[in-house]
């Protein structure tokens, strides 16, 4: 019995003291776990995307006519006009999940999208300076100035594959798993059916391209066949990859989408995440420290970044300056070399530190590893379990604070006068709730409607000349806008409209 007690004994010890000096256990591998959960317990956030209404809708028709549809049959005025549906695979995940799971499903699985792309992120700084602590600061930074843009939304997967193409390219630059490039091929086929963002993809191995010719020609004064060997296999991998783009159901057609919506001047001026960041807004803070914290670090560190690093860093920020929605993909090229800078400006600190100063032995806490588990693991996770509950508990209130709800119902019980003029930003969700029985003046798809007619939205919104003349002409039975817009003000001064519904978040006029 004493013997099985001593055997015990010992076992028990020698377990603690593998616990205690495993580096799984170790304070800075389990404050990763902190870092991903505090970024997942901040991307489980209630839907408010107004897209996203029309994105389920359009889920729940792949799955009932088992087609992808090639023509509008949302909207009155744009009925069988060309629609690009080119987030069908994102909808149709969506919709599948939302079947299962409901609003609480599609919160939890964004989340996880978010978390993994992050993760991946931190994986690649990680690499650059082996220090998870300086890997984990440096992601929340990156998160943080994303956040503006995460949510329920198809984006979502564009910013997961564009990490994942990152990875792809960073070991094929440092000539490690070369063969893996050849993923980057079938995961264009993925990315060209959930999010038109697949453009992001080429556009990184194009800039991959230049940037090893560069550093070939000007670090390492390599020979043009030298160059012409680094580069064959990702300029034949780049190939196929343009080509796998044609692996969707609009063609030939998608090659020029990502540049027609480029191109349209209603969606930049009037679509939010289209325009410039605003650093005056508080949401675009972290964006800033972000910047100014890669160029004050890249040009303090004693280890100069190569040609290709400054190509991509410029390329990747000057998409951000010009649109907001861009930021993701800055702050996933951001991170290594911000991390690693930071690494080399704390070593040389360090180093001079120790020189100056006497070591200071370190003393081990007998339940550390425990506490650390308990710190880092089990508290924030019971944290973010119950942001999470009280966030998918939200949702309700949430989508009646932003989308009028009452009024919807109210249009439901009614046989109101059609065609119908709506607000921009409700579009999806009067398809959602009210399709068939009704169809839209306008919603998200901007691309649908094209800058003249969204020109004509504005002019009836805000009240401006001619306002009446639209109206008429489109012949609009029902209006359904917010209070206090303009056109409600001069619809309640119209004796031919009449107010048959009103609330604190919508007001409806009829002729």
């Amino acid at each position: 019995m004493s013997h099985s007690v001593n055997t015990i004994e010992g076992e028990g010890r020698d377990l603690h003291q593998a616990v205690q000096h495993s580096p799984v256990f170790s304070r800075q591998r389990l404050a990763v776990f902190f870092f991903m959960i505090a970024i997942f317990a901040a991307a489980a956030r209630p839907i408010t995307d107004p897209d996203f209404w029309w994105h389920l809708k359009t889920g729940e028709l792949l799955v009932q006519i088992k087609a992808i549809p090639t023509t509008d049959m949302f909207s009155t005025l744009r009925f069988g006009h060309e629609w690009v549906t080119h987030e069908w695979l994102s909808e149709l995940f969506m919709y599948s999940v939302f079947r299962v799971a409901g609003f609480g499903g599609l919160i939890i699985s964004f989340a996880l999208i978010i978390t993994i792309a992050f993760w991946t992120m931190y994986r690649r700084c990680l690499e650059r300076t082996g220090q998870p602590y300086i890997a984990g600061l440096v992601m929340i930074l990156c998160a943080a100035a994303t956040v503006p843009v995460w949510g329920v939304r198809p984006q979502m997967f564009s910013i997961l594959l564009a990490a994942v193409y990152l990875v792809i390219l960073d070991r094929y630059c440092s000539k490690q798993k070369t063969r893996q490039v050849w993923w980057l091929i079938p995961l264009m086929i993925l990315w060209v059916n959930m999010h038109a963002g697949f453009a992001v993809g080429i556009a990184l191995i194009a800039i991959t391209i230049v940037g090893l010719a560069i550093d070939a020609r000007l670090v390492h004064k390599a020979s043009l066949n030298s160059i012409w060997e680094r580069i064959r296999k990702l300029c034949l991998v780049g190939l196929q990859t343009c080509v796998a783009v044609l692996i969707n159901p609009n063609g030939w057609r998608i090659y020029w989408y990502p540049f027609e919506t480029l191109r349209s001047k209603a969606q930049m001026q009037y679509i939010q995440e289209w325009k410039a960041p605003n650093f005056q807004d508080p949401m675009f803070l972290a964006l800033l420290l972000l910047i100014l914290a890669i160029i004050y670090v890249l040009a303090l560190s004693s280890r100069r970044p190569r040609p290709s690093e400054i190509l991509i860093l410029l390329g990747t920020l000057a998409a951000t300056l010009r649109s907001a929605r861009n930021v993701p993909f800055f702050a996933l090229v951001a991170a290594p070399p911000l991390a690693r800078s930071l690494w080399v400006w704390y070593s040389d600190y360090r180093k001079s530190k120790s020189e100056s100063s006497p070591p200071v032995s370190q003393k081990t806490v007998p339940l550390e590893p425990l506490l650390n588990i308990a710190i880092f693991v089990v508290l924030p996770a019971l944290a973010a379990l119950i942001s999470v509950q009280q966030t998918i508990g939200r949702q309700l209130r949430v989508e009646g604070e932003n989308f009028p709800i009452a009024a919807v119902q109210f249009m439901k019980s009614q046989n109101l006068p059609q065609p119908i003029y709506n607000e921009y930003h409700w579009g999806g969700y009067l398809i959602w709730n009210l399709y068939p029985q009704y169809r839209v003046y306008i919603d998200g798809r901007a691309d649908v409607y094209g800058d003249a007619f969204i020109e004509h939205y504005f002019v009836i919104h805000d009240g401006e000349p001619n306002w009446r003349m639209i109206l008429d002409y489109h012949q609009i039975g029902t209006v359904i806008v917010e209070p206090n817009t303009a056109i409600a003000s001069l619809l309640r001064e119209d004796s031919s409209w009449k107010n048959v519904f009103e609330d604190k978040r919508a007001v409806v006029f009829t002729r």
